[in-house]
């Protein structure tokens, strides 16, 4: 009886006590919570009336072609919620032909600065822009290997990830990117990723017939360089867009539905 009694405060104990894990289970215990964290609406403290703003959008240098491009493209809310600022310093990875850039440059003012990165063997998509603008400086350097001369605020990147997944265009890693993105800001630093969206389970957009990806992949691969999640915004959404139509086709150019995450790398 005595025997038996021992044997069953053994099992009770060995239930009670917590089971030997190696460093790597509590690692990746850790990394599903954090993967887990359901998606919430970014909030900021800037606000699209902000008078820096304002003026960003009427500058007179804008063509007429990216002021029609502003009703699909909410330029006054995408700065906002990256929370831009007088004197700050941008890097924008890819930027086409200089849509955000100018409104970049006009934000930051004398003191700030805009790095506008292209891939040291640009398509003809990419390139310099506006080259006369004082505050903004071309960098041709790989997108997954890209340094910059000082910490930046923001990383940014409009409709372009998706690109790296597509072989022949040799664009480069995302990953690599996300971790270049992520080392060339400051603590606090802001990473904001837009894209079009692909259906959910997609898991890279492989033949790039659509030049979509899925939101879930590319917050993964944010996710698993360090940043932090930090919201994202439903204003870029259109619930109409079956997300089976190449980008570019006339059915739905203009109209995609698209994602927009914020990140942030840690203070610590």
């Amino acid at each position: 009886m005595r025997n038996l009694l021992l044997s069953a405060a053994l099992i009770a104990l060995a239930a009670c006590s917590p089971a030997a894990t190696t460093s790597s289970a509590t690692s990746t215990a850790s990394t599903a919570t954090i993967a887990a964290e359901p998606a919430h609406d970014a909030t900021s403290t800037v606000q699209p009336s902000a008078a820096y703003i304002v003026a960003a959008l009427a500058d007179r240098h804008r063509s007429d072609e990216e002021r029609a491009r502003d009703a699909g493209r909410h330029p006054g809310d995408t700065l906002a919620l990256a929370e831009v600022a007088p004197g700050q310093k941008i890097a924008e990875l890819v930027p086409g032909s200089g849509y955000f850039t100018r409104l970049f440059a006009d934000v930051v003012g004398v003191h700030g600065k805009v790095y506008a990165i292209n891939r040291t063997h640009p398509s003809q998509y990419e390139g310099p822009v506006l080259a006369n603008v004082a505050n903004v400086q071309n960098v041709s350097q790989d997108l997954d290997k890209f340094t910059l001369p000082e910490p930046v605020d923001l990383v940014f990147t409009a409709q372009n990830y998706h690109d790296l997944k597509i072989t022949s265009f040799h664009m480069g890693d995302t990953v690599g990117m996300d971790r270049q993105a992520f080392a060339a800001l400051k603590p606090g630093g802001i990473y904001i990723v837009i894209d079009h969206s692909a259906r959910a389970g997609t898991v890279e957009d492989q033949g790039h017939t659509l030049h979509r990806i899925d939101q879930d992949l590319v917050r993964r691969e944010v996710e698993s360089v360090g940043f932090v999640y930090d919201g994202e915004s439903q204003m870029l959404r259109n619930p109409a867009d079956p997300r089976t139509a190449n980008v570019f086709d006339a059915s739905i150019r203009g109209h995609t539905d698209q994602f927009f995450m914020r990140f942030r790398k840690p203070t610590n």
